[in-house]
């Protein structure tokens, strides 16, 4: 059956993005160094389109993250700086014509719209019924393969929260942002439980690997 995973960086303090975040700072103030051991790594850079690279601890994680995925999921501030009524449409993402994910990716929103098709076999849908249904639409796209949940902190929180959630990976990286989107908050009554089945340091970071304990 397929799994519901997700890996995000996140600082020692708790955050997965600085605060302050807007169009000109997606990751907010701060929030780029969270990803700093992932852009320095060849296979990252390669699936960019970018030359060089390292090859490190973290390549065989980063591999595992991109293997096996039919579908994703994301939140809206993840997808774009825009609140509200998504206005002319003229939005499609942070990544271009032809964005990284080249499969249906599932936008959980409070406003309609029609799905985007983009180049590279990427679709945005917009999902404005919920996690359960967002989860539900991704896992019928995926064909039988995993869900990737990119993010952000409130969709995640939402997947743990309704128990939808297989695998947590953490990867941690020594800074302190202070402020901004903490992981681990808004479960309100849910009694999340998660068991650690992997830890791998690795240069400028440490991989926590998790499962959800059912």
């Amino acid at each position: 059956m397929s799994k519901v995973r997700c890996d995000i960086s996140i600082s020692l303090d708790g955050f997965v993005a600085g605060p302050n975040q807007s169009e000109e700072t997606p990751l907010g103030e701060g929030g780029e160094q969270l990803h700093d051991w992932v852009i320095a790594l060849a296979v990252w850079r390669e699936a960019h389109g970018k030359p060089g690279g390292e090859v490190n601890e973290s390549t065989p994680i980063l591999e595992e993250t991109l293997e096996n995925v039919g579908a994703g999921i994301m939140g809206r501030n993840m997808f774009g700086p825009i609140r509200g009524e998504w206005g002319d449409e003229d939005w499609k993402g942070w990544w271009g014509d032809d964005p990284p994910y080249h499969n249906d990716v599932f936008i959980l929103t409070h406003h309609a719209r029609d799905p985007v098709e983009m180049e590279g076999g990427t679709t945005f849908h917009f999902v404005t019924d919920g996690i359960e249904r967002a989860v539900g639409l991704a896992r019928d796209a995926a064909g039988g393969k995993d869900v990737r949940l990119w993010g952000g902190a409130q969709v995640i929180q939402q997947c743990l929260a309704a128990g939808l959630l297989d695998e947590l990976e953490l990867h941690v990286v020594p800074v302190l942002l202070g402020d901004g989107a903490r992981l681990f908050e808004r479960l309100g009554d849910a009694e999340v439980q998660l068991k650690q089945v992997r830890a791998v340091e690795a240069p400028g970071v440490a991989h926590l690997k998790y499962t959800a304990v059912t």
